[in-house]
């Protein structure tokens, strides 16, 4: 990337979800009082000349600091959906990796606040490279990703236990 693109806005990636929109409450199905399973999430508007995908979900309501729900990347640009209950059983798209996410775990992690309603972003970037190397947290991942970000959207959910 030119010096120049790092000021430019990456372009919009529109992302969804069968088991709810935009703002609306998550499933229960998803959560920590649920099956704790992923959702599925669906994707368009990849640019052309993308090398990979990454899929992350965070909670900024979390006390003290964003918290990291779920963190995929090196997803083929040629996939465009993440079914439900995808992660954690070997059931990502060929040469994924899911990230350490702050429970350390390498899998999703549902939703599950303390007290009150927290939001929760899933956010799909296209990067213009490939990491290529597993094991990784979140945060050493984020530090690879940070200046190759060509394109991105977010799907905004809610969550709060009964």
């Amino acid at each position: 990337m030119t010096p120049l693109s790092h000021a430019l806005e990456p372009l919009q990636i529109k992302v969804s979800s069968t088991s709810f929109s935009e703002g609306e409450e998550i499933p229960a199905m998803y959560t920590c009082d649920g099956d704790d399973i992923s959702p599925p999430i669906e994707w368009s508007g990849v640019p052309r000349g993308s090398k990979s995908i990454v899929v992350s979900l965070d909670d900024p309501d979390a006390p003290h600091r964003i918290w990291n729900h779920w963190y995929v990347y090196d997803i083929s640009p040629k996939v465009t959906h993440l079914p439900e209950g995808v992660s954690g059983k070997g059931k990502l798209p060929e040469g994924s990796i899911e990230a350490i996410n702050d429970f350390g775990k390498r899998s999703y992690g549902g939703p599950c606040p303390p007290r009150g309603t927290h939001r929760y972003i899933f956010t799909v970037r296209a990067l213009d490279v490939e990491i290529r190397t597993a094991g990784l947290s979140r945060l050493e991942v984020e530090r690879q990703v940070y200046d190759h970000v060509i394109a991105e959207g977010h799907l905004k959910g809610r969550y709060r236990r009964q």
